[in-house]
């Protein structure tokens, strides 16, 4: 196992310390001592020496990756599929690569819905102005018009964004795997409209404005003797600050706010929101749901917060290892006699595809999406 620059150097200085610590008042001068060369090491330098900067690609071709043929994502040199240890002994440099790839992966499937699957990217909330935060989702050109039938994708929580169902599935595997491409190809040869919902896109993220603390010494009427001891204390509190901060976060990442997208703020709320404002207007006598996971959830919210009109457009509910709890959402009895004739949740299991599978919820069937 190799050991960081950084832990060689510094552990023999902690151990010291520590043993100091133990022994009796005649060891403070040591420890004060120790203390200052801790103070006077350049972490930021050692670290950088660690863990290279937190700077990286945005194109796909940046990362030297691409899709082929089948949709699997590879190197562009080498052929091999995507190496997440790229560093040996940097976790948090290999999570961070990682995720600057699922962005651009996000925005590489939105071009896909848009290109290939021939959807519109509509704005959110809908009369949203120009300043404020906004999401989007994604819809066919029928969508409302088509006055048969309307397929909604909802997918679960996390990272995942509109058309995707695990980005772990598509860096590892490949994109039919992984996105909703598909089942929307499939719907709209079918004769379907389509609407892709984006569950998890419910604030944007600002940098946070730097706060300016008036120095209480410019303003202050203490005596001046006083104000240098005050001012003395407060650099040295903002010197172990530093070097602490040194320590745990040597590349400074700029710190961020969340501002939260109106009426979109949670996966439920987006729910309710793309019904009230869309699926509700939409001209399709049968309206079909394939939710995943906590979009599972997201529907049952629906069906709590707009019943009647859920059971009066809604024909049939695909759910996918939904993480749904009719007892914690509080479902009431209609609503799970409804779920019981019109929902079936296909789940994780050994058992050969469409097996029934046992729950102890009273909701909707339960069966086997098949071994992987």
């Amino acid at each position: 196992m190799s050991i960081s620059l950084t832990s060689l150097i510094l552990l023999p200085i902690w151990i010291n310390m520590a043993q100091i610590q133990q022994g009796g008042p005649d060891e403070k001068e040591k420890t004060t001592a120790l203390k200052d060369l801790l103070s006077r090491i350049d972490l930021d330098e050692l670290m950088k020496k660690d863990e290279p900067p937190l700077d990286f690609p945005d194109t796909l071709e940046g990362f030297e990756y691409a899709f082929n043929e089948k949709g699997q994502l590879r190197h562009i040199k080498t052929g091999e599929p995507f190496v997440f240890n790229y560093r040996e002994d940097l976790h948090r440099w290999n999570q961070k690569r990682y995720e600057a790839l699922g962005e651009i992966i996000t925005k590489y499937v939105y071009e896909l819905l848009e290109k290939d699957c021939n959807l519109k990217k509509i704005s959110i909330p809908v009369d949203a102005t120009e300043s404020e935060p906004k999401s989007f989702i994604f819809m066919s050109e029928d969508a409302l018009t088509n006055p048969q039938k309307l397929m909604v994708l909802i997918h679960g929580s996390g990272v995942v964004r509109a058309g995707q169902w695990a980005r772990r599935l598509i860096i590892n595997e490949d994109l039919d795997s992984g996105t909703q491409i598909p089942f929307i190809k499939r719907a709209v040869a079918e004769g379907y409209g389509v609407i892709v919902l984006n569950p998890n896109e419910n604030y944007i993220e600002v940098e946070k404005p730097k706060i300016h603390v008036q120095s209480s010494s410019d303003s202050s009427d203490e005596p001046a003797e006083k104000r240098e001891r005050k001012d003395k204390v407060s650099k040295e509190t903002k010197k172990r600050r530093d070097f602490y901060e040194k320590y745990r976060n040597p590349q400074r990442e700029k710190e961020m706010m969340q501002l939260y997208i109106r009426e979109n703020g949670s996966p439920e709320e987006h729910a309710i929101y793309v019904w009230d404002h869309f699926i509700a207007q939409a001209a399709a006598e049968n309206v079909f749901f394939v939710a995943h996971s906590y979009g599972g959830l997201a529907f049952v919210e629906l069906m709590i917060q707009r019943e009647a009109d859920v059971k009066n457009k809604v024909t049939a509910v695909a759910l996918t290892d939904s993480v749904h709890n009719v007892w914690h959402q509080e479902a009431g009895k209609t609503i799970r006699e409804w779920m019981r004739e019109n929902c079936c949740n296909w789940v994780s299991s050994s058992e050969p595809l469409d097996t029934s599978v046992e729950s102890m919820l009273p909701d909707c069937p339960r069966v086997s999406a098949g071994p992987v």
